[in-house]
């Protein structure tokens, strides 16, 4: 319990550092954030700035232009009215030096007219420069004021999950409180299970000394007063008891009783093998009429039919040996005289395949030979017949091994330890390889079958049986396998030394005195029971008297109080049988002195009428609910009434002679009546006991029911709730996730524009260059026009 509690309160620790860890990023991520979009906010102010600038600059630009433009119109007139000069002159000849200034004016208007095209080019990619930098512009403003409502979305969201958070935290500091409290009653509890831990120490080390001290005190003892040596002499060492190995036993049971269950799958197996051969060797081949059962077959049939005689015996054999195995008796080869049934029955049924094998070569070379099988068909029984000689082969060596085991139980010296270990490996081999035949049998049979399938004039009952053989291979299959791995598993424990030898000798048991020394172990163990058997300590006795005498009076006592309450409970049995029964009187005497009463006021109404209406103090008796109906429930209702009834009739000058017929019968359905009533209100009671218990039944279970349906729903919500903290966590990384994507984004952007910016910077200065060279130029050209004219 204390184990669980501190692993609990670690467990909310952690989660609550985790919980704590997170909320301490999440109020970072938010701070972060807002300082960020706060940046983000004053770049873009900044960038609308520079942007500004940049405009005021293009408008300056502009209007130069338009004056250079001017200029350029003035500059080409003038240059037009320069021509039409020179034309007039050409008339009068042309000089030298008018020719060269005609020569540098050509050039000067070349150039002039490559840099107006450069300029209405740069003109040109400035316009265009401009509208991708108001598109970015807008593009951008509209993707931060998204991005804005998102991060009021996600503040929200965080909001949210930051009051959850809260909420879970002050929960956990509850149960961290309550875990802080249990802790510390668990460290109480723990510290003072460590002091009883101590004193428990402190008791096995004086337990260990003193039972040390026992030891040498009893080993001296041994040494001194017992030299006797049982086993100086080696023939009468072999009479006595070996060491008993319980394990060994226990181990040699548990191994027997598997290899009888895994034999008992393979006994079968093979008779449903060999069956269902039989069934084969009367079936195929298919028509009968045409082609019938040759005597070969038939004779193979006859010895089918004989496997059970030498299969069953395996079954048998392998259970007469599990059940001598007992945890009593020594397991070795040498004592073990019930593995020699075993191996003569395994030798029998290697014998007996060995018998059949030439059967069954002969009738698969029948098939071979039937006008109906085809080239595949011969191959796979020819491969069928190497894996029966293969079979029969594998059986062959095991029943040659299980025999060399079997030899120490008829003669000690038949086989050393050193050889039997290495038998027993060589049959684990052979079961493998048993395995491995019936593997490959099985996978060629089932090439057969489907060949078989094939064919066009296959029965049914071949198929059934063709499928019924491959189920046996199959079965056959798993069960040598598992009794390969089995043998394999527990090799080490058969080729073990078991240590069952007399003390003091390297020799194996004799099978011949194995009966004496299992007698002589009995003896010893039955004697050692009697020797540690306790004796009854023996009582004074004058004590003894006193013992005697207070266990006679307990014991009368006893028997008088045993009496006195059979007697008590017959008494109460009794008087309840009486309470019933005077109950039932008491209701009797009502309903009689009910009667009574209403016959009194009967025979008044007669008598009044009779006398002519007579003062009423002529009435025969009291009112009903007067005193004096007590009395007649005390005395006169118990009287039958014959007296009184016989007086009144004659007073009333025999006008009721019939009267006490009458109340006789009435008396005896009346009590009939009254009884029947009496049972019918206690069965009454008890049905409505009945029905009350069956109510609150019904009620109990249908608020079980209810509680288990609320359980439910709270397993549910508390799943629900778990499934949205999962996705809020999600969201909450998916969030932060985005948010660094668009930061990146806004960077790259950002860095995007200023590169633009340069670019445009640079540009624009060129473009200032080209017309503070055009400038310069255009001035030169006047000043050498004016130095011509």
């Amino acid at each position: 319990m204390a184990a669980d509690l501190q692993a609990k309160y670690a467990k909310l620790a952690q989660e609550y550092s985790k919980l704590r860890a997170q909320n301490q990023v999440l109020k970072k991520g938010v701070v972060d954030e807002q300082a960020s979009s706060t940046s983000l906010k004053e770049q873009v102010k900044l960038r609308e700035q520079t942007l500004r600038k940049v405009e005021q600059e293009m408008d300056s630009l502009t209007f130069r232009n338009q004056q250079l433009a001017k200029r350029v119109e003035l500059l080409q007139e003038e240059l037009a009215a320069s021509e039409a000069r020179s034309r007039k002159t050409k008339n009068k000849g042309d000089s030298p030096s008018q020719q060269a200034l005609q020569q540098s004016q050509n050039l000067f208007d070349e150039d002039l007219q490559k840099k107006i095209q450069e300029n209405e080019q740069l003109h040109i990619k400035f316009y265009e420069a401009d509208e991708q930098h108001r598109r970015q512009e807008a593009q951008l403003k509209s993707r931060l004021e998204e991005l804005e409502r998102e991060h009021d979305q996600h503040q929200a969201v965080v909001s949210t999950v930051t009051s959850k958070y809260v909420d879970t935290i002050d929960r956990l500091q509850s149960d961290k409180a309550i875990l802080e409290v249990r802790s510390q009653t668990l460290e109480s509890e723990a510290r003072d299970c460590r002091g009883r831990a101590e004193d428990c120490q402190q008791q096995l080390r004086r337990c260990q000394l003193e039972l040390n001290r026992q030891l040498k005190q009893s080993s001296s003892v041994i040494e001194e007063k017992v030299p006797f040596n049982d086993t100086k002499f080696s023939d009468f060492n072999s009479l006595n008891v070996p060491p008993h190995n319980r394990r060994h036993q226990l181990k040699a049971r548990d191994v027997s009783g598997q290899a009888l269950v895994f034999v008992q799958d393979l006994v079968a197996a093979l008779l449903n093998l060999h069956s269902y051969t039989e069934q084969r060797v009367h079936i195929y081949p298919v028509d009968s009429s045409i082609e019938p059962i040759s005597p070969l077959n038939q004779k193979f049939s006859q010895y089918l039919h004989e496997n059970a005689a030498f299969v069953r015996p395996l079954e048998e054999g392998l259970g007469q040996l599990h059940q001598s195995i007992t945890e009593d008796t020594v397991t070795v080869l040498e004592t073990v005289g019930k593995l020699k049934a075993f191996a003569d029955h395994f030798t029998a049924y290697a014998l007996y395949l060995k018998k059949i094998l030439p059967y069954q070569i002969k009738s698969l070379e029948e098939e071979s030979g039937a006008s109906l099988c085809t080239c595949s068909l011969t191959s796979m029984n020819q491969e069928l017949q190497s894996d029966m000689m293969r079979i029969t082969s594998v059986f062959d060596k095991m029943h040659s091994y299980i025999n060399l085991l079997a030899l120490p139980g008829v003669r000690q010296d038949a086989m050393p330890q050193s050889s039997s270990s290495a038998v027993f490996t060589q049959l684990a081999a052979c079961l493998h390889s048993l395995h491995d035949a019936f593997k490959e049998m099985s996978k060629h049979y089932s090439q057969k079958a489907s060949l078989e399938q094939e064919l066009p004039t296959v029965t049914q009952k071949l198929r059934t049986t063709n499928e019924c053989l491959l189920s046996s291979l199959g079965t056959l299959t798993n069960s040598t396998g598992k009794i390969a791995t089995f043998f394999s598993n527990n090799l080490d424990f058969f080729t073990s030394s078991t240590g069952y030898c007399p003390r003091g000798g390297a020799g194996g048991l004799n099978p011949l005195q194995a009966e004496s020394m299992l007698g002589n172990k009995k003896r010893a163990s039955e004697y050692m029971q009697a020797v540690r058997k306790t004796r009854p300590e023996s009582v004074p006795y004058t004590e003894a008297l006193l013992n005697r005498r207070v266990l006679t009076s307990s014991t009368e006592s006893r028997e008088g109080l045993t009496q006195q309450v059979v007697a008590s409970q017959e008494k109460i049995a009794r008087l309840e049988q009486e309470k019933e029964h005077w109950l039932l009187e008491a209701q009797l005497g009502k309903v009689r002195l009910e009667k009574e009463s209403q016959r009194i006021l009967d025979l008044e109404a007669q008598l009044s009428s009779i006398q002519g209406g007579g003062s009423p103090a002529l009435s025969l008796g009291p009112a009903p609910d007067s005193p004096a109906l007590t009395s007649l429930e005390d005395g006169e209702v118990n009287d039958r009434g014959t007296g009184k009834e016989a007086s009144l009739s004659a007073n009333l000058f025999g006008m009721l002679t019939t009267t006490p017929t009458n109340e006789e019968v009435g008396d005896e359905d009346a009590r009939e009546k009254l009884i029947k009533a009496h049972y019918m209100a206690r069965v009454g009671d008890l049905t409505t006991q009945l029905q009350i218990s069956d109510s609150k039944a019904v009620n109990f279970h249908a608020e079980c029911r209810a509680l288990a349906k609320r359980l439910a729903i709270a397993e549910k919500s508390r799943e629900t709730l778990s499934e949205e903290v999962k996705l809020a966590k999600q969201n909450i990384t998916r969030l932060q996730d985005e948010l660094a994507t668009t930061k990146r984004s806004y960077e790259d952007q950002l860095s995007m524009m200023s590169d633009h910016l340069c670019v445009m910077n640079e540009t624009l200065s060129k473009q200032r260059e080209e017309i503070d060279t055009l400038k310069l130029g255009a001035k030169g050209n006047s000043k050498l026009l004016k130095k011509n004219r």
